[in-house]
């Protein structure tokens, strides 16, 4: 049985694992066709990308209660609650989409205000007023991504996933460089072209969930169960909200890490940035299988299975144990290949390098958190694991990699460190809890 449920985690991540690289490597084309014109549209790219990186984790965090939910009611068999859940979640979503683009928009003037480059700053200015208006249908549909992989319909968000993959490569080489006489808007031609893939991305995904006989019938409902109701909303909310300050605080610990070994000057943030590449990587995997976890966990709680429940979490305690084991192997043995493939300075390639050791070291502790926190989130404890992650990154992680960094004099190590210390944390306490929770369910 235990095998049996590890093999079913796995077939339903790696459908959700595929779209989040996907999602990864439209952000990697997107920088690197950029990248082709100048540095310094380069650089405003980046400037958005990290100033809107927050909110965008946030909203992400806010949808996920879609697919808890969702799968909670699946669980029960009861698809006219399920019918609810969906309408209520993408309104709560939508609202916290249009909300998070309409900051971006109006804020993008703060940009002039963070110590950039003048000439690069007014590159990034209309720039991140498309990206803040592209924010909402992407939020939008992952909100519908989360309302299908909560019915274990995992598929169909991918492949929309990967058929944007060439179509926002088509726009951008029509739009970026001016191709087949169309304008040669350079940076800006990179912001419509995500603006357009990712609102065909959500109309697609919305006509199929309302059209498809697969979900026809939680769409025949809709007279009854299309209703707002405030205490729908309420655990809506109570799971959304601690979801959206986990990967909120986790995103703004390593951004803060960021932005602390640059004071070390370039190299360490350059070998940062390559062996921080490197591990968000790895860790997409990691989100894929805390998700499908997560999922089977809130199906098993909807029917109050504790048995399931417990079988469920500890295989893909397992297997996340495995894969972050393997993961470390390789940044151990291919340490000093991976930089090469960033950067020629042989200053940033040698400490990238050690850097990628801390990288493995902290693999498997960085994958168990992940699915640690999954879990708890599928039998709607929440509470508690925001504080625990809360107090692994910000009253240990980045105190004590400032510390050692300054004080100590270890520079980007002791950050990386310090960063180990909190990932080590939440892991063992997250993963204490959930075996606790469900060993008394």
């Amino acid at each position: 049985m235990f095998r049996s449920e590890a093999k079913q985690t796995i077939q339903l991540a790696l459908p959700i694992i595929i779209g989040e690289l996907a999602q990864m490597a439209l952000h990697i084309i997107d920088t690197a066709m950029v990248g082709a014109i100048s540095y310094k549209q380069l650089a405003a790219a980046a400037l958005v990308i990290n100033a809107m990186g927050i909110p965008f984790v946030i909203g992400i965090g806010m949808t996920i209660s879609m697919s808890q939910m969702v799968s909670m009611a699946h669980g029960r068999r009861d698809g006219q609650m399920v019918s609810h859940y969906f309408y209520n979640g993408f309104v709560l979503c939508a609202i916290t989409a249009v909300i998070i683009g309409s900051v971006l928009l109006l804020g993008s003037p703060l940009l002039r205000h963070m110590g950039q480059d003048p000439e690069v700053v007014e590159l990034a200015l209309p720039f991140m007023r498309l990206m803040g208006l592209s924010i909402v249908p992407m939020l939008l549909f992952m909100t519908l991504k989360q309302f299908t992989d909560g019915l274990e319909f995992t598929r169909t968000a991918m492949l929309l996933s990967l058929a944007g993959m060439p179509l926002n490569i088509l726009l951008n080489w029509l739009l970026i460089y001016g191709n087949w006489g169309f304008p040669r808007l350079e940076l800006l031609g990179a912001g419509w072209s995500t603006l357009i893939t990712r609102t065909l991305m959500f109309l697609v995904l919305g006509v199929i969930i309302l059209k498809h006989r697969t979900f026809r019938r939680y769409m025949a409902v809709s007279t009854n169960q299309w209703k707002l109701r405030w205490g729908t909303m309420k655990e809506l909310l109570y799971i959304g909200i601690p979801s959206s300050l986990q990967i909120g605080m986790e995103a703004g610990a390593f951004a803060v890490s960021g932005i602390i070994i640059g004071t070390f000057g370039a190299i360490p943030q350059a070998s940062h940035q390559i062996a921080l590449s490197c591990a968000s990587f790895t860790f997409m995997v990691s989100m894929g299988l805390a998700q499908a976890g997560s999922i089977r966990v809130s199906n098993a709680f909807g029917r109050k299975n504790w048995r399931l429940i417990s079988v469920i979490g500890k295989s893909t305690l397992v297997t996340a144990l495995v894969y972050g084991s393997f993961c470390a192997i390789v940044f151990v043995l291919f340490r000093d290949q991976l930089p090469k493939l960033f950067n020629k300075n042989g200053n940033v390639i040698a400490l990238a390098s050690v850097l990628l050791l801390f990288a493995a070291i902290f693999q498997i502790s960085d994958s168990t958190q992940a699915i640690g926190a999954g879990l708890l989130r599928g039998i709607k404890d929440v509470k508690r694991p925001t504080i625990l992650i809360g107090i692994a990154y910000w009253v240990i992680g980045i105190p004590l990699g400032y510390l050692l960094g300054f004080h100590f004099e270890m520079g980007a190590q002791g950050m990386w460190i310090g960063l180990i210390a909190g990932l080590s944390f939440a892991s063992f306490f997250l993963i204490m809890r959930f075996l606790k929770m469900s060993r008394n369910g």
